[in-house]
C-alpha cells in the first residue's frame, strides 16, 4: 500500500494553467501505471490520464493535447500539467496508483472559473 498526497489545486480563469502534484510516501518505481482521475459534481469519477513506466500515456479525449501527465521516479512524485483550461475541467482531481482497485489520493480542488 501507498499514500499519495495532491497538491496544487486552486482558482484559475479560463485559459489558465495549474500544475498538480502527487506525491507518494514510498518509491513509485515498481508501480506500473500511475493516474489522474476527476469527478465533477453530479458526474461519475473517470479518468483523466495514465502513465505507464516505460513512459507510455493516455488521455481522456476532453483533455488530450491540453494536459500531460509525467511521472519522477526519483522524486516519488507524479504531475499533470494542465494547460487552455476551460470551466469543464472544475472537478476534484485524485492520485490513483496501480489502476482503480488501488491506491488513492484525498484529492485537489481544481475550479475553472472567471
Amino acid at each position: 500500500q501507498v499514500q499519495l498526497v495532491e497538491s496544487g489545486g486552486g482558482l484559475v480563469q479560463p485559459g489558465g494553467s495549474l500544475r498538480l502534484s502527487c506525491a507518494a510516501s514510498r518509491s513509485i518505481f515498481s508501480i506500473n501505471a500511475m493516474a489522474w482521475y476527476r469527478q465533477a459534481p453530479g458526474k461519475q469519477r473517470e479518468l483523466v490520464a495514465r502513465i505507464f513506466s516505460g513512459g507510455t500515456t493516455i488521455y481522456a479525449d476532453s483533455v488530450k493535447g491540453r494536459f500531460t501527465i509525467s511521472r519522477d521516479n526519483t522524486k516519488n512524485t507524479v504531475y499533470l500539467q494542465m494547460n487552455s483550461l476551460k470551466p469543464e475541467d472544475t472537478a476534484v482531481y485524485y492520485c490513483n496508483a496501480g489502476y482503480s482497485s488501488g491506491s488513492w489520493g484525498q484529492g485537489t480542488q481544481v475550479t475553472v472559473s472567471s
